[in-house]
């Protein structure tokens, strides 16, 4: 949705590469996303070539850009958190183990 968002003109194949998911694959997910008002496909109207589109973001599909990285971000913190104790655990014990070998 990021890309989409910077590049609306973005053709599929070039949003499969950046993805790294198949041209059949995105085309699946974009229509999915159209089907769900998140995205709306516009033609260039001034393009000679009639095959290529814009992809835009409509407000629903602003909204679950914004929920989708609110999500992440909070999945981050709490990896971050958990991987922090963890390692002052890990440093607890090692002072431990340090302290009882003098």
């Amino acid at each position: 949705m990021r890309l989409i968002e910077q590049n609306p003109e973005i053709s599929q194949r070039q949003l499969s590469r950046e993805v790294g998911i198949s041209l059949g694959k995105l085309n699946y997910c974009i229509q999915a996303l159209v089907e769900k008002g998140e995205v709306k496909i516009r033609n260039f109207r001034v393009s000679p070539n009639k095959l290529q589109y814009a992809y835009l973001l409509t407000p629903a599909g602003i909204a679950a850009k914004a929920s989708l990285t609110a999500g992440f971000l909070r999945r981050k913190q709490a990896e971050y958190d958990a991987l922090k104790a963890e390692i002052e655990e890990l440093s607890r014990e090692l002072k431990q183990d340090r302290a009882s070998c003098d």
